[in-house]
């Protein structure tokens, strides 16, 4: 019988092949970087293969006149590229002792080119890391081969699947603490589906690469609703970061205002007199000296409540989202569980937060869902109309009841499916089961769809709050079973006596069986 034949070895996933790839730049430049060196690389073979594709179209078409027209590739959201920013071009001279100046040039020629990608691409980087052209030949030619990839590349998601997977490989390889911070989609998604962004105005005041901007797009099409109704401002602090955001929603074809320029939210805050119908944020955890003992002290994001205090800036997040709220906005944002129960002034914030009305809901999220820290955390809900209102939201007729004194609360953290081995994300089963519970509670006909459950969630006033002395620890109000309590010892002891009478029975066969044998040989053992 023929040996059946044997299957050739899988090829690598794109993020993986590339992260071995970028591996041979060791010494050249640090892992941290790797990120920086490939997403241009790819944006240029994305921008090429767009380029080509719209190219011929418009050659098929009989329309070669116009193959030059930045305007004829703009309508269809694809980048007008001069050719010495063609992949092509690139590719030919990938050999070439100047390969990173060319490279430069080609990134600065299509900013030039394309209004949407103003100051989004990197100024003269190639040129300054100093990697050696041969592995920057080699990490193009690997690059090249992502035609495939790039054909199936329906919702334009190369550049963020390769940032997010660098981030994490970083972040795992190098220890927690150490890779840059970004939130999973997991936890995106879970923050969309429950404060549901359709139309209107999103805002994020630590912006990162985008990702919840894009995330809630991907919401917005799932639903059926239309992008076109929303609109995107955002702020970032780090300039590489703020640079990839811009590339990240160019590419997708997301209008966004993220500010001029990178900088400090709290500091140069970008969007003074913005209202945003919904806010999403994943602040960066317990900062520490955010601002200096006397700045900001006067701050009108404060107004109304105490300063936030210099050692800790999880409530200066919050206020500056309070802030930015409209008059009938939702906000959604991740913080450490510490500010749940924070006294002092931090304390001091949340009673007033509380006594207004503001907060909504408190989802406490399982541990192990970041790559960069292995903390529980915890997702808030804030609302400044908790009132009964009726509203039209994606065609569909929306009765909200009186919350104004009821906060719910939600544990997640028997949630969620392993990932990649130590880590945790939610399915969608989860995702719908808490939205579903969220929704159902805030509308009209709570009473029949929403209910109290044992280790799930809790409906608590504002007088339960108040006795508890404003903490928002879940715990202290949804219900958890004393399962100690339901034991009948006296069955359970029997149970186990006539185990261990069983185990301790079969050890004495075995003991008595090994001496006799040993006796057998004339070695008999006294014990």
């Amino acid at each position: 019988m023929a040996k059946k034949a044997q299957n050739k070895k899988e090829a690598l996933p794109m993020e993986e092949m590339l992260w071995k790839a970028c591996d041979a730049l060791r010494g050249s430049i640090e892992p941290s970087e790797y990120k920086h060196v490939v997403l241009s690389l790819i944006f240029l073979k994305y921008a090429g293969f767009h380029f080509e594709k719209r190219r011929q179209e418009i050659i098929a078409a009989g329309q070669e006149a116009f193959v030059d027209n930045v305007a004829f590739y703009g309508a269809k959201n694809v980048f007008y590229l001069p050719e010495t920013a063609r992949w092509p071009y690139i590719k030919e001279n990938a050999k070439q002792a100047d390969i990173a100046l060319i490279v430069d040039k080609a990134l600065a020629d299509i900013e030039r080119e394309n209004k949407s990608l103003r100051g989004a691409l990197p100024n003269n980087y190639y040129s300054s890391l100093g990697i050696e052209s041969e592995k920057l030949g080699s990490l193009i030619d690997k690059i090249d081969g992502f035609d495939s990839i790039l054909e199936n590349d329906t919702e334009n998601d190369i550049i963020g699947r390769v940032y997010e997977y660098f981030l994490s490989k970083f972040a795992i390889k190098e220890g927690k603490g150490k890779g840059e911070f970004y939130t999973p989609k997991t936890i995106v998604n879970l923050i969309a589906e429950m404060i549901e962004p359709y139309e209107g105005i999103i805002y994020d005041p630590c912006c990162g690469s985008g990702g919840m901007f894009v995330q809630s797009m991907k919401f917005v099409q799932r639903h059926n609703g239309n992008r076109r109704n929303v609109s995107v401002y955002g702020q970032e602090f780090t300039k590489t970061t703020y640079k990839l955001a811009k590339m990240n929603l160019a590419i997708r074809g997301i209008s966004a205002n993220l500010g001029e320029y990178a900088a400090n939210t709290f500091t140069d805050d970008r969007h003074k007199e913005l209202k945003a119908d919904f806010i999403m944020a994943n602040p960066p955890f317990n900062q520490k000296d955010w601002r200096a003992e006397n700045q900001l002290t006067d701050d009108p994001r404060w107004n109304g409540y105490e300063t936030p205090p210099t050692s800790n800036a999880n409530y200066g997040w919050i206020l500056n989202m309070v802030s930015k709220l409209s008059c009938n906005g939702v906000a959604g944002f991740i913080l450490a569980n510490g500010a749940l129960s924070a006294d002092g002034t931090e304390g001091a914030i949340r009673r007033k937060m509380i006594e207004r009305g503001l907060v909504e809901a408190i989802v406490i999220l399982p541990r192990n869902l970041f790559y960069s820290t292995d903390i529980s955390v915890t997702l808030w809900i804030l609302n400044a109309n908790k009132k009964a209102r009726v509203i039209n939201r994606n065609g569909e007729e929306i009765h909200y009841r009186d919350r104004e004194k009821e906060i719910l609360f939600i544990d997640m953290r028997q949630m969620g499916e392993p990932f990649e081995k130590k880590y945790v994300r939610f399915t969608d089963e989860d995702i719908q089961r808490v939205a579903r519970t969220y929704h159902n509670w805030q509308r009209e006909g709570a009473s029949e769809s929403y209910a109290n459950e044992p280790e799930f969630c809790y409906s608590a006033s504002f007088d339960e709050v108040k006795a508890k002395e404003f903490s928002l620890v879940p715990s202290k109000y949804i219900e958890f079973v004393n399962r100690d309590e339901t034991i009948d010892y006296e069955t359970r002891m029997k149970e186990l006596q006539g185990d261990l009478t069983d185990i301790l029975r079969k050890e004495a066969e075995s003991r008595a069986a090994v001496l006799e044998v040993f006796k057998s040989l004339g070695y008999e053992i006294k014990i």
